[in-house]
């Protein structure tokens, strides 16, 4: 059965192409060497376009400097929900959804890789038990986005000096925090205007750059065979200190139905988790689909047998297995919604006793201060 918890509020986690951190301080201006700008055709949205058009015109531009704009310009109180990829007490890379200040140089990159920072701006928003992942006084120097989808990002020598164990989960925190951002694939490193082809303390290679296809909180789980599998990130929950509950993201390898790949994420997420961590295992056991997943026009249609009811009477399913199931399921591009059905039910409802009368969304399922 589902385990009672106190109280119903996703958390977060990274994470963030989640969510990725030179003991000498920085001297002398340094900047990216020109790169080409991207073809005029280039779809870009509107918030990078902004970036890449200020680092175009910043170079021997006195006047392209960062401007302070009034108050009437942009008020104060103006915020904008963004994505941070953190970590837990756990060391795992979670999403923290936080209103940030709306940035007035519209630099929304920088602001977000500043906002993961340790001792930074972030630490009066880190929830119990977390932390931001890039070492203390690490600077952001420059951004500059290709016409391909990378980032690439100078960073100060600050960045050097975090723990071996670190870099991992700092590589996933900065990958999957930026890669929110549409048309940003993967990241580049930098340090102090010098391209980074591995990270400066583990030596993990990063010369083709990072991205979300990497993974994130990557485990292995047993009995596997990776030649018959496809890497893939599942959404578990797990409760916090504060008995918060928020979900992890877990990339691990799913051995495929050649049939039907969804069937095959779901039957993983209907076992629960299979490896070492403190997370929930939240669906009844023996719940199985009743028929194979269909997709049309971007929606995947689940129907299950009742055991996955939290209340049979009721045809209440609870909260934390649609959001499971969507989180997980709309990592897939293909996939925009689901709808849920079950077996020998007319509706199905959630624990507030409202109907699913629609496909379920990943916005419909995430509350405002959570991913």
């Amino acid at each position: 059965m589902k385990i009672d918890f106190t109280k119903k509020v996703l958390g977060v986690v990274l994470v963030s192409t989640f969510l990725l951190t030179g003991c000498n301080a920085f001297k002398g201006e340094q900047t990216l060497e020109p790169l080409d700008p991207p073809p005029e055709d280039a779809v870009i949205t509107d918030e990078l376009t902004e970036i890449q058009e200020e680092l175009e015109n910043t170079e021997g531009d006195e006047s392209a400097e960062e401007e302070e704009i009034s108050e009437e310009e942009v008020p104060s109180s103006t915020t904008v929900s963004r994505v941070l990829y953190l970590l837990d007490e756990n060391g795992l890379v979670v999403p923290h959804e936080v209103d940030l200040p709306q940035p007035s140089s519209k630099e929304v990159a920088k602001q977000v890789l500043e906002y993961l920072v340790k001792d930074g701006p972030v630490s009066n928003m880190l929830p119990t038990g977390f932390e931001a992942v890039l070492p203390a006084g690490t600077e952001v120097l420059q951004l500059n986005l290709e016409a391909d989808g990378t980032l690439i990002i100078d960073l100060s020598e600050e960045f050097g000096t975090y723990q071996a164990g670190e870099e991992q989960k700092i590589l996933e925190a900065m990958t999957y925090t930026l890669t929110q951002f549409e048309n940003v694939e993967r990241i580049k490193l930098w340090i102090n205007g010098e391209s980074l082809e591995e990270m400066p303390v583990n030596g993990t290679p990063i010369k083709q750059g990072y991205s979300r296809a990497n993974g994130i909180n990557v485990q292995n789980a047993e009995a596997v065979d990776l030649m018959e599998s496809k890497a893939t990130t599942l959404y578990f929950p797990m409760q916090g200190e504060d008995e918060n509950i928020y979900f992890v993201p877990i990339t691990q390898h799913v051995e495929y139905d050649a049939t039907n790949e969804y069937a095959s994420i779901i039957d993983v997420l209907l076992d629960g988790p299979s490896f070492d961590l403190p997370l929930e295992n939240y669906i009844n056991t023996g719940s199985k689909l009743a028929e194979a997943p269909i997709v049309n026009d971007g929606v995947l249609s689940l129907q299950f047998t009742e055991t996955i009811l939290e209340n049979s009477e009721k045809s209440l399913l609870a909260d934390e297995v649609m959001q499971s199931l969507v989180l997980t399921l709309t990592e897939n591009e293909k996939i925009e919604a689901i709808e849920v059905s079950i077996e020998n039910h007319e509706q199905v409802v959630n624990e507030a006793g409202q109907p699913y009368t629609a496909p379920v969304t990943k916005e419909m399922v995430t509350p405002t201060d959570s991913i």
